[in-house]
Protein backbone atom coordinates (compact mmCIF):
# COMPACT_ATOMS: atom_id res chain seq x y z
CA UNK A 1 0.00 0.00 0.00
CA UNK A 2 3.05 2.19 0.70
CA UNK A 3 4.53 1.73 -2.57
CA UNK A 4 1.22 3.08 -4.43
CA UNK A 5 0.89 5.93 -1.88
CA UNK A 6 5.20 6.60 -2.82
CA UNK A 7 3.85 6.70 -6.72
CA UNK A 8 1.44 8.53 -7.06
CA UNK A 9 3.07 11.16 -5.38
CA UNK A 10 5.86 10.77 -7.77
CA UNK A 11 3.59 11.16 -10.72
CA UNK A 12 2.18 14.14 -9.15
CA UNK A 13 5.24 15.88 -8.00
CA UNK A 14 6.37 14.90 -11.88
CA UNK A 15 3.35 16.40 -13.70
CA UNK A 16 3.37 19.40 -11.66
CA UNK A 17 7.30 20.31 -12.45
CA UNK A 18 6.71 19.59 -16.22
CA UNK A 19 3.99 22.25 -15.74
CA UNK A 20 6.77 24.77 -14.66
CA UNK A 21 8.74 24.48 -17.41
CA UNK A 22 6.87 24.03 -20.26
CA UNK A 23 7.24 26.77 -23.08
CA UNK A 24 4.22 28.25 -23.95
CA UNK A 25 2.59 29.79 -26.94
CA UNK A 26 3.61 33.59 -27.02
CA UNK A 27 1.75 36.20 -29.41
CA UNK A 28 4.08 38.95 -31.11
CA UNK A 29 3.10 41.71 -28.84
CA UNK A 30 4.32 39.27 -25.80
CA UNK A 31 7.31 38.68 -27.76
CA UNK A 32 8.41 42.27 -27.58
CA UNK A 33 9.02 42.04 -24.01
CA UNK A 34 11.09 38.90 -24.01
CA UNK A 35 14.40 37.92 -25.00
CA UNK A 36 14.86 35.99 -28.33
CA UNK A 37 17.09 33.35 -27.19
CA UNK A 38 17.50 30.79 -30.56
CA UNK A 39 14.97 29.05 -33.25
CA UNK A 40 14.19 25.46 -32.87
CA UNK A 41 12.72 23.35 -35.87
CA UNK A 42 10.93 19.83 -36.08
CA UNK A 43 9.87 17.81 -38.54
CA UNK A 44 7.99 14.09 -39.34
CA UNK A 45 4.18 15.49 -37.65
CA UNK A 46 1.08 13.86 -39.12
CA UNK A 47 -0.83 16.94 -37.60
CA UNK A 48 -0.82 20.95 -37.20
CA UNK A 49 -0.96 20.34 -33.61
CA UNK A 50 1.63 17.17 -33.53
CA UNK A 51 4.29 19.73 -34.86
CA UNK A 52 3.01 22.46 -32.40
CA UNK A 53 3.74 20.07 -29.73
CA UNK A 54 7.13 18.92 -30.99
CA UNK A 55 8.00 22.79 -31.09
CA UNK A 56 6.73 23.41 -28.12
CA UNK A 57 8.91 20.45 -26.41
CA UNK A 58 11.89 21.10 -28.06
CA UNK A 59 11.79 24.70 -26.68
CA UNK A 60 11.20 23.69 -23.21
CA UNK A 61 14.30 21.44 -23.97
CA UNK A 62 16.22 24.67 -24.60
CA UNK A 63 15.15 26.37 -21.56
CA UNK A 64 12.99 28.60 -23.30
CA UNK A 65 9.69 30.02 -21.11
CA UNK A 66 8.09 30.62 -24.96
CA UNK A 67 7.61 30.46 -28.54
CA UNK A 68 6.25 32.33 -31.41
CA UNK A 69 6.27 29.38 -34.59
CA UNK A 70 7.47 31.46 -37.75
CA UNK A 71 6.55 28.89 -40.38
CA UNK A 72 4.85 25.38 -40.87
CA UNK A 73 5.09 23.65 -44.14
CA UNK A 74 2.96 20.48 -45.16
CA UNK A 75 4.86 17.40 -47.72
CA UNK A 76 3.20 14.23 -47.12
CA UNK A 77 4.62 15.48 -43.00
CA UNK A 78 4.10 18.59 -41.11
CA UNK A 79 7.83 20.48 -40.75
CA UNK A 80 8.03 24.19 -38.68
CA UNK A 81 10.19 25.91 -36.87
CA UNK A 82 9.97 28.48 -33.87
CA UNK A 83 11.79 31.25 -32.67
CA UNK A 84 12.32 31.06 -28.71
CA UNK A 85 12.10 33.45 -26.30
CA UNK A 86 13.39 33.78 -22.28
Amino acid sequence: MKTIKYAVAAIALSTLSFGAFAAQAISPAQAQNMNKVGVVSADGATTLDGLEAQLAEKAAAAGATGYSITSANSNNKMSGTAVIYK
